[in-house]
């Protein structure tokens, strides 16, 4: 999906509600059970998706996205903790059922808790370009009422994690049957 820049600033608005901007602990309360894994019973679905560099399509690829988007949050180092807990218990329960779908998604939001925390620590209000499309200036003081700190502390958090779904062993074989499975579905369609 290629946005122009009024496009991106339409999509971030839209993602800025849909997660609301004062997420609290009380928000982020893990799943009863285990979120529903829909590449599993769709091939078409499951081999569809990309696995891609970072984070990319983490915001487009349903309904992966609505399932999991609920339980990212990032404003203050305790939300982070107790949305990166939540976001590696889904991570694990995807890998356990072999859904790499799922659990790329999630190791995908983790990621993007991470980078999206570091944006907020480098740039005033997490913004990295204006509204003309270049890129502002970072913050220039060390610490700004201790935000930019929070912000970094919270990066350190997703990224803990962020790390310890890409060394997970169990992750990493998934990913290569997933990947041979993809390529004999495809080779089998035509």
């Amino acid at each position: 999906m290629n946005l122009t820049n009024a496009g991106l600033w339409r999509q971030r608005a839209l993602f800025s509600r849909m997660v609301g901007r004062k997420a609290t602990e009380k928000v982020l309360v893990p799943p009863d059970s285990p979120l529903a894994a829909p590449a599993l019973k769709d091939h078409s679905l499951c081999f569809s998706y990309e696995v891609a560099r970072g984070e990319m399509g983490v915001l487009s690829f349903e309904p992966y996205k609505g399932l999991i988007l609920p339980y990212w949050a990032f404003r203050t180092v305790p939300v982070a903790e107790k949305s990166a807990e939540i976001l590696w218990t889904i991570f694990e329960s995807y890998v356990e059922r072999g859904d790499l779908v799922g659990a790329d998604m999630t190791r995908k939001f983790i990621q993007m808790g991470m980078t999206r925390a570091r944006r907020y620590a480098n740039h005033k209000g997490g913004r990295k370009y204006g509204e003309d499309g270049k890129q502002l200036e970072k913050w220039t003081e060390d610490d700004v009422d201790g935000k930019r700190k929070e912000k970094e502390e919270a990066s350190e958090v997703f990224k803990a994690y962020w790390r310890r779904c890409i060394a997970s062993e169990a992750y990493v074989q998934l990913k290569k049957d997933w990947s041979k499975a993809k390529k004999e579905y495809l080779e089998a369609r035509g």
